[in-house]
């Protein structure tokens, strides 16, 4: 008895770290874990040829959102008939063969050319796949179990771009809340929190914003209490308490529309803002403060060859910022010093990079996928055809890498 008692706490961590190590492999919102892009998987070449796919399917439609993997389930979104059909798909991680596809009505407005109808990613938490599909008239809310079965849907009204830019931002899981932004280009914006099991509102906290909010928000724990981080035009980076929505802090230093999310590490927040396809101004703002932090919680801010619409990378200390136009630089994290700034390609790009394996990848929008090395030093590593334009960022989990292209999407299988 007493070898047994003390094997039990062995037992416990095991089993503990075991469940947290499945957990760290899924990647269950846009960006994966927190909106981190950061993967732990291994085995993954710099570049490879069109015969290593493990499989390759065609959607059901176009979209720009991003894979939502838990366990063998892919979670993906899209439009059809010029977003009439808004579409989720489940579809199995090993072989590519579709479980169940769900469809309902939308209103084919007018979008933006680097915008769709499906744009922004669903997240889950293991029990439902939650999938927003919005536009000028509706901003729906959608529960599934596993199953394919809807669990509840709520429309949660307009969501309104003034400049016909759409909708992008994605929702997201903490605890047993689903949290989403709808800062539209009216006063009548809001960011809500609902029950995850119900859909019920647990709090709802009014915005008066002027421009459209495209960035999806992440969690933060400081001093053991959950911040919910966002970024906008009006609050520059915003600190919110997660469970009550209540307002902590805000840094309010930009002054136009922020595209690219915001992201933690180093004991820091960062997050930009831009407009005409440029990156404006960064920030990066420590998140222990109260009210307006401009001043004494800035710890750096940088305002030249920075991204648009792809959310900053930051690993090992130091932060990636890949542009709009192929320009990529590589800052220390806590200091904003330079390491390097380079010209990887002539592309374009609207999707975000991500960590895997050593690599950065990043897909550009004419489907051309990079990869660096995720060092101080630059260097590229490899480059790979999609075949076919991709507005979207990768997903990572469980040995397999996801890329969603304009048609299909695509898997690679780590070769270890």
């Amino acid at each position: 008895m007493k070898t047994i008692r003390a094997l039990m706490p062995v037992v416990t961590l095991l089993a503990l770290t075991a469940a947290l190590s499945a957990r760290a492999e899924n990647w269950p919102r846009f960006r994966g874990p927190n909106g981190s892009g950061i993967s732990p998987d291994k085995g993954f070449p710099a570049q490879w040829a069109a015969a290593d796919w493990a499989w390759k399917i065609k959607l059901a439609g176009v979209g720009h959102s991003s894979p939502c993997v838990w366990g063998d389930h892919v979670f993906i979104t899209s439009a059809v008939d010029g977003g009439r059909q808004r579409v989720l798909q489940d579809i199995d991680a090993k072989t590519g063969a579709v479980r169940w596809s769900w469809q309902r009505p939308g209103a084919a407005l007018p979008m933006h050319k680097l915008n769709s109808h499906a744009s922004a990613t669903c997240t889950t938490d293991g029990q439902r796949v939650y999938t927003l599909f919005g536009n000028g008239q509706e901003y729906w809310l959608h529960a599934h179990d596993f199953q394919g079965k809807l669990q509840w849907e709520i429309n949660l009204g307009p969501s309104i771009s003034k400049h016909g830019h759409g909708t992008a931002t994605s929702p997201i899981v903490f605890e047993d809340l689903v949290i989403l932004l709808n800062e539209q280009d009216t006063d009548g914006g809001f960011i809500t929190a609902v029950e995850s099991a119900t859909g019920r509102a647990r709090w709802k906290t009014e915005r008066k914003v002027d421009k459209m909010t495209f960035a999806t928000p992440i969690i933060v724990t400081v001093a053991g209490k959950p911040q919910l981080i966002t970024s906008s035009a009006t609050d520059g980076v915003m600190g919110l308490d997660a469970r009550t929505g209540k307002f902590l802090w805000h840094a309010p230093l930009f002054s136009v529309r922020t595209c690219g999310s915001p992201i933690s590490a180093d004991g820091l927040i960062f997050a930009a803002e831009g407009d005409g396809g440029r990156g404006k101004t960064l920030l990066a703002v420590r998140p222990d403060g109260l009210g307006d932090v401009r001043q004494s919680h800035l710890a750096w801010s940088r305002d030249r060859s920075l991204p648009y619409v792809p959310t900053p990378l930051a690993h090992e200390g130091r932060l990636y910022l890949w542009n709009d136009n192929g320009i990529v630089s590589c800052v220390d994290a806590k200091t904003g010093r330079e390491h390097w700034t380079e010209r990887v390609d002539g592309a374009d790009y609207s999707g975000s990079p991500i960590y895997v394996d050593g690599k950065i990848f990043c897909v550009s929008r004419g489907g051309d996928i990079l990869a660096l090395a995720a060092t101080a030093q630059f260097k590229k590593l490899g480059q790979t055809p999609l075949g076919e334009g991709c507005h979207s960022t990768p997903a990572v989990s469980n040995g397999r890498l996801f890329i969603r292209g304009f048609e299909h999407l695509y898997c690679l299988k780590a070769r270890d």
